[in-house]
């Protein structure tokens, strides 16, 4: 029987997806992951399942939209009984890793991964929980504001490049072991970065790249409040837009380092990318590279995500793997497809969960087939006082919520959504047809109620299990020292042998 491909996936965190228009763009100094991009499948318009970081990674792993995994923000548990890619994956015989971020909240860290290398880089309860009973509340503690940009600059460590430095090491010697043969079945192993979410700050060696970069500003200016959309001013509200000023210099700096990040990720991929080929195993992995959610990068005026406009909801998709053909896919998907697609590719039958299934193989797509299935979207989190879902489909994207007039833009005419067409007498035919079919497809009083429901339920349990003795959700990474290395119950011969990879070289 032939042996099932390996599977290495790399995903980062807030990556706007117009800046890989075909890979990444010309501009940005990124030579892996052009390298990668030359050999494959790339889905130029690839959407978030919902533009926020775990429930954006709840809906990838399992290919469910967020009303079905109820992870509708940052704090909302990601149920046991949901199969992500890592159960189907582990169930057909893969051995499943994961080294870095992926965001799960409840006690359950692990959702079908047998191993994970490195803990967490955000909390794993239910503390980011938002409130719907108290539309316009803002939690200083937690809610994002606009410090990241007037803030951005240089920076030899922070946070995020100690986590992500971790996650490159702990990836590269699982490569290496993996290459080692000690144990038989085909592996998966997913590399989960937390760049280049803000803060905006970056290594010197990597904001010196882009001294003359020509990107800096936006392409659509900043807009008065007044003269935003509801949602995008209630993003402006999360973010307390009114406690800072944000300058020409900031707009810059914060560009320029959240370029320099790409750079430094792209340095990163590198390492376990050269330690996947210096191992002889690179043709036989499929790679795929994904981010959860964009970032408007002051477009608009707009910063991070919570927005289904393109710089939020719009990410980087590229699959090289045997029987995908390299070249740009321009069909809109999404990046609940990659579930179902990973499982064609390994050979997995997925029709005991295809009924609760979102997404859909990518692999008929990347050959040459149509497909009309409008993309969806969703969001329910901080920023918002009830749930926005968007349609993706042709050249058009439709944005509905039960508390604001809906939106439609043609992206081909207007990539930059400038020119809202849902009131246009020359378009009601078009308005129509979305507003139908986001009756099909939602019921936006039981997505609200629920979402409302899950809320109250956390805010409860959080506030309980906070007083007196605190047990933590968070992964605790275990090192088995006595396992590494050199130790007693071990023979030094065939240790220093079998831990040798290429051997007899």
């Amino acid at each position: 029987m032939t042996r099932k491909p390996n599977i290495l996936v790399f995903m980062v965190d807030q990556l706007n997806g117009t800046l890989f228009p075909d890979g990444p763009a010309d501009w940005l100094h990124a030579p892996n992951l052009k390298a990668l991009a030359e050999r494959s499948t790339r889905f130029a318009n690839t959407y978030t399942g919902s533009p926020l970081c775990a429930p954006g990674r709840a809906s990838y792993m399992a290919g469910q939209l967020p009303h079905r995994t109820r992870v509708y923000d940052n704090a909302a548990e990601f149920a046991s009984d949901i199969p992500t890619y890592a159960h189907h994956l582990r169930r057909a015989g893969y051995q499943t890793t994961l080294s870095g971020k992926m965001h799960f909240v409840g006690p359950d860290q692990l959702h079908g991964f047998e191993e994970r290398l490195t803990t967490d880089i955000y909390p794993a309860d239910f503390g980011w929980t938002p409130d719907y009973r108290k539309p316009g509340e803002r939690i200083a503690w937690w809610y994002h504001n606009l410090g990241s940009v007037t803030g951005a600059g240089i920076a030899e460590i922070s946070n995020q490049m100690e986590y992500d430095d971790e996650v490159a090491y702990h990836a590269t010697r699982k490569v290496y072991d993996l290459a080692r043969g000690n144990d038989d079945r085909p592996w998966m192993l997913t590399v989960s970065f937390t760049h280049p979410h803000d803060p905006y700050v970056a290594r010197r060696k990597y904001w010196d790249l882009y001294a003359d970069c020509d990107h800096l500003l936006p392409e659509v200016p900043a807009l008065p409040y007044e003269d935003h959309d509801p949602h995008s001013k209630r993003i402006f509200d999360a973010n307390d837009w009114r406690e800072y000023t944000i300058t020409e210099t900031d707009i810059e700096r914060a560009r320029r380092a959240y370029f320099a990040n790409i750079s430094y990720l792209d340095d990163k991929i590198g390492e376990v990318m050269h330690a996947l080929s210096a191992t002889r195993q690179e043709e036989d992995t499929i790679i795929v590279f994904v981010s959860d959610h964009g970032d408007m990068l002051g477009e608009k005026g707009l910063w991070f995500k919570m927005s289904f406009y393109e710089g939020s909801a719009r990410v980087p998709l590229m699959i090289s793997a045997p029987g995908l053909p390299a070249g740009r896919i321009d069909t809109p998907v999404s990046t609940m497809d990659v579930t179902p697609t990973l499982a064609e590719l390994a050979g997995i039958d997925l029709s005991e969960v295809t009924p609760w299934t979102d997404g859909e193989t990518l692999v008929p797509l990347a050959n040459g087939e149509t497909r009309d299935t409008p993309v969806r979207i969703e969001y329910a989190a901080e920023a918002s006082y009830a749930p926005l879902v968007a349609l993706r489909e042709g050249p058009w994207k439709y944005v509905h919520c039960e508390l604001d007039p809906p939106q439609l833009f043609n992206l081909e005419t207007d990539p930059h959504e400038t020119a809202n067409l849902a009131q246009d007498p020359a378009h009601a035919q078009t308005a129509g047809r979305f507003a139908a079919k986001v009756r099909e497809l939602w019921d936006m009083d039981r997505f609200d109620a629920d979402v409302r429901q899950s809320q109250a339920r956390r805010h409860v349990v959080y506030e309980a299990l906070r007083n007196g003795a605190y047990y933590p959700w968070d992964f605790q990474p275990l090192q088995k020292a006595s396992e590494r290395f050199m130790r007693n119950h071990m023979d030094l011969n065939v240790l220093e042998e079998t831990q040798r990879f290429p051997r007899g070289e």
